[in-house]
């Protein structure tokens, strides 16, 4: 049975509401499941059949949480999960790029078809105050992730990936 497995890590909230945008929408779709970085182990990323990854850009780079996912999970799905497809959605205070590409670097150690760029949303969030602050992302925000998390549950649903 085809399955989207979402994976991210939230630490004022953006992040958490996009993946949660993304799995609304995938669950009409066909199967899914959201999992915390923290809660998901290489067992799950071995039950989906694809992957949308959502986190915070912190210093230029992933959340250190969601890195220790990663961290976590590598190796012992290694050679294990090559070629399913995945996205990555990055929720930054600036461009996001970082790490996104960060992201795309791990994806493509597991040999895994990226299907769409990374979808970054900026909160524009620069002072301190801005950047701690719990975030409430706007229905404008969210509408990308939704879609995306449609596209990727009806494609993984139809074997288009």
């Amino acid at each position: 049975m085809m399955s989207l497995l979402i994976v991210y890590h939230s630490r004022t909230g953006g992040s958490r509401q996009m993946a949660e945008a993304a799995f609304a929408a995938a669950q009409v779709e066909g199967a899914a499941r959201l999992l915390r970085a923290e809660d998901a182990q290489p067992e799950d990323l071995l039950a989906a059949t694809g992957y949308l990854f959502c986190a915070p850009e912190n210093l230029a780079t992933l959340s250190g949480a969601m890195k220790e996912f990663f961290d976590r999970c590598y190796y012992p799905v290694l050679g294990q999960i090559e070629g399913r497809p995945y996205a990555q959605m990055i929720c930054a205070g600036s461009d996001g790029a970082g790490a996104a590409r960060q992201l795309a670097r791990i994806a493509t150690g597991w040999r895994l078809k990226e299907v769409q760029p990374a979808l970054i949303v900026c909160t524009h969030a620069q002072t301190p105050e801005a950047i701690l602050a719990e975030k409430t992302l706007s229905e404008a925000e969210l509408a990308p992730c939704g879609d995306l998390g449609a596209a990727l549950s009806a494609g993984l649903a139809l074997g288009v990936f």
